[in-house]
């Protein structure tokens, strides 16, 4: 018989999630907003400080004035949650992209049949991409409250550190989607 022209729904679907997680962990990685600190003492109260792995900026809510590369008097970027995720998150971010290279030369754009050795590859290295980023947004999160802030302040989590979870589990479904090719490498 003839060899089924279709490409596996695990591979459609570890090829749609994937690269999602990318554009989320990336905005995650760049956007200096993993914390947000309002209500500082002795500052207007319409202060919020944005502090994300690379930057921080302070914003009035009601001017919507915003000024980045603000002074870290407090070693905020010196602690050891922020190191670890501007080391672990750009690698993570070099990690999917060498995976989704991968996984297009598996899933087969100009081949008849699916490369399912090569795909489930690509889906552990992209799983592990996503783990990557994974754990520093989740060691982030467990000492958000501990890292320094100007003492009597709120905190909250920010917008990046949600994507740059999100990001993360689209790229470990995505990962394990792809990784369900070997499943077919052992029934050949």
């Amino acid at each position: 018989h003839l060899p089924s022209m279709r490409t596996p729904a695990a591979m459609i679907v570890g090829l749609v999630l994937c690269p999602c997680g990318l554009l989320l962990t990336l905005t995650g990685t760049l956007a200096p907003n993993w914390r947000q600190v309002s209500l500082v003492p002795d500052q207007p109260i319409d202060l919020i400080l944005e502090q994300g792995i690379w930057d921080m900026c302070r914003e009035r809510q009601s001017s919507h004035d915003r000024h980045c590369g603000q002074a870290d008097e407090l070693g905020y970027f010196e602690q050891v949650p922020v190191r670890v995720a501007q080391g672990m998150m750009p690698t993570s971010l070099v990690l999917t992209l060498l995976g989704l290279v991968v996984a297009a030369l598996g899933v087969r754009c100009w081949q008849k049949e699916p490369r399912h050795l090569l795909a489930g590859v690509a889906g552990l290295v992209l799983l592990l991409s996503g783990l990557l980023s994974l754990v520093p947004a989740s060691w982030y999160t467990q000492e958000l409250w501990a890292l320094p802030a100007p003492f009597g302040s709120t905190l909250v989590v920010g917008y990046s550190l949600v994507l740059s979870y999100l990001g993360s589990c689209l790229e470990i479904l995505g990962g394990l989607a792809l990784a369900l090719s070997f499943h077919h490498c052992c029934k050949e």
